[in-house]
């Protein structure tokens, strides 16, 4: 792509970064082949740029030929009502301004497929054929001066009934920038709801710790795959759960406690935050705030530091299959707990066999996220199986105290010596288990479980439970 072709104020850093962000995204690549226009990569590089810089401005006076077009989108896109919102979220956001980048493409080249007038998309089609002449005329050393000036004169003539069709559908490429955007934040909240923590406000830091390239493949396995984002959506609502069901665990902790000082946001004491509100005594207070000197509740509630690790036992026997997305997003609810409280994280997938991913400390990559969303067992059931992994996991721990949270929706029988087995080691690791039983028969996990709920699916109140660990 050549430096000049840009109908922005964009400089060689605009340039660059959408170059390296475009080797990062498959999605930007196939929008790009795609392309409907033949100047279409740089209109991508010029839709990036008035998403992501501070002040994006269309290029003064005339412009060549085959920028015509380009410039006459970018205008019709930026001039648009709701553009100066949708840049709200795209400013200065390396990610949101490439899945914007990668929807306003996809939306742009919908909206030039759709246009039924035959004039349209004929002077379109004669636009691609005259510029794969031109372009195969480049790779031979003798030029045709005639098709050198044919491309320029037929982008500039598309150009005006390009402008023609855009004030006569004006009402319908809004809808589209509309509905482009909508995706865009889908996506991006999509992601902060699977990387996000259980903690308030956690989602867009912890987001920020994943590397650009792993956002990117993710978000846009979200934008294109139906099971993913319903993953997703199930996982933040789940951790708003959680997060409720852990604060709330924690104020039972405190009401006995003393009080402090500190620099803790959630301890404060009320007195301390209506001293922030007032205008008067806000500087004493961040004074003291930055130096720990800020009065809060003192935290001697449940040791939650130096615990064993948190285990999932999920059943993805074939009858599981309904509910693999809540499940899914369940799961990650409570890897976001063991990462709160630091702690390992182990899931363990069973049917008639296992599979286990193991996360340090509740840390999950966005590989791991797709291999669980494309991971399903399916088979019988078998309760020794990952009960006995869960064993071999808690073994491996230097910590006590490890939980376990058993999900079936199935029954089975246990060997009478397996179960007299794990309930000795679990009297000597000094772990608990929890049974969640779908709509299933109890008798066998009452064996080896110290609480069994039965519930209907994970959406559910009993559910719940396994968020107080």
């Amino acid at each position: 792509m050549k430096e000049n072709f840009s109908v922005l104020n964009t400089d060689s850093f605009d340039k660059r970064r959408f170059k390296e962000i475009f080797m990062m995204s498959p999605g930007l690549q196939k929008v790009r082949r795609d392309g409907t226009l033949p100047m279409f990569e740089p209109l991508l590089t010029d839709i990036w740029a008035s998403l992501y810089k501070m002040k994006p401005e269309i290029t003064l006076g005339d412009v060549d030929g085959p920028l015509k077009v380009n410039k006459s989108l970018m205008e019709r896109i930026m001039m648009d009502e709701g553009f100066v919102n949708y840049r709200r979220l795209t400013r200065l956001d390396d990610l949101s301004s490439a899945i914007g980048t990668m929807k306003f493409g996809e939306m742009t080249n919908q909206w030039l497929a759709a246009q039924e007038d035959e004039s349209f998309q004929r002077q379109l089609q004669e636009l691609h054929a005259i510029q794969r002449k031109f372009q195969k005329q480049e790779q031979i050393e003798d030029g045709n001066p005639k098709l050198e000036e044919d491309f320029p004169e037929a982008m500039t003539k598309f150009n005006e009934k390009l402008q023609q069709m855009l004030q006569n559908n004006s009402h319908g490429f809004s809808l589209a920038l509309a509905q482009a955007m909508q995706e865009t934040k889908q996506v991006k909240d999509g992601l902060k709801s699977l990387f996000g923590g259980c903690g308030a406000g956690s989602s867009e830091t912890e987001l920020k710790k994943i590397p650009l390239r792993d956002q990117i493949s993710l978000a846009e396995k979200i934008a294109s795959n139906k099971k993913m984002k319903e993953i997703a959506d199930w996982a933040g609502k789940f951790k708003q759960i959680a997060h409720k069901k852990q604060k709330f665990k924690q104020s039972d902790s405190i009401e006995s406690s003393g009080i402090t000082l500190g620099s803790d946001v959630e301890s404060l004491l009320p007195i301390e935050l209506s001293l922030y509100i007032h205008p008067l005594t806000r500087l004493d207070f961040l004074r003291r705030f930055v130096e720990g000197q800020s009065m809060q509740y003192e935290r001697k509630g449940k040791e939650v530091l130096g615990k064993g690790p948190i285990i999932l036992c999920l059943d993805q026997s074939g009858s599981m299959q309904s509910l693999d997305t809540q499940s899914k997003g369940f799961a990650l609810a409570l890897l976001s707990i063991a990462k709160k409280q630091r702690r390992d994280f182990c899931l363990i997938l069973f049917s008639n066999k296992t599979q286990m991913l193991k996360f340090h400390k509740g840390k999950v990559k966005s590989s791991d996220m797709i291999y669980l969303a494309q991971t399903f067992l399916a088979g019988g059931t078998n309760f020794a199986l990952p009960l006995d992994k869960a064993l071999n996991v808690i073994n491996e721990s230097r910590f006590k105290s490890a939980d376990i949270v058993f999900v079936t929706d199935g029954e089975d029988t246990v060997p009478n010596s397996f179960i007299e087995t794990f309930n000795k080691k679990k009297k000597d690791k000094d772990f608990h288990v929890l049974t969640l039983v779908i709509g299933g028969g109890m008798e066998t996990v009452k064996q080896f479980a110290d609480k069994v709920i039965q519930i209907k699916d994970f959406n559910e109140e009993g559910s719940f439970t396994a968020f107080e660990i």
